[in-house]
């Protein structure tokens, strides 16, 4: 029987997350400035201003961070957990975003791009995490 030590530096830790929040941020400003430009209004649609979108993204990468790091540590088989959860939880974190819809002057477009950018977050720090935090 073989055991597979799973170590990084948190160094390298601190700076992929550091990096996924700039790289996932510059896609969300794209995602917003896209929106902003088929009619999203960002004053009904918070969560397009960089105000919004830049401190959430920050967020949601360190929490997706300290998990996939618990999920790495805990789990039996952490890369088939991760491989099923991620979807999941994604999917799970357009619920926060169906409220915005009731909001005065938000539109449809403004709304699918915050899902949106729960997407572009997951899409770049999945590949940083694996490589920093493989499993």
């Amino acid at each position: 029987m073989t055991t597979r030590t799973r170590t990084t530096s948190k160094g390298k830790v601190v700076l992929g997350v550091v990096a996924a929040i700039v790289i996932a941020a510059v896609g969300n400003a794209i995602v917003s400035y896209l929106a902003q430009a088929l009619g999203a209004d960002p004053v009904a649609v918070e969560g397009l201003q960089p105000k919004g979108y830049v401190v959430l993204t920050a967020l949601g990468v360190i929490i997706a961070a300290f998990a996939w790091a618990s999920i790495r540590k805990r789990a039996k088989d952490p890369a088939r957990t991760l491989g099923k959860l991620v979807p999941i939880v994604v999917v799970l974190s357009f619920l926060a975003d169906v409220p915005v819809f009731f909001l005065p002057g938000a539109s449809v477009i403004g709304v699918v791009a915050l899902m949106a950018m729960h997407v572009v977050v997951a899409v770049v720090a999945v590949p940083i995490f694996r490589r920093v935090l493989p499993v």
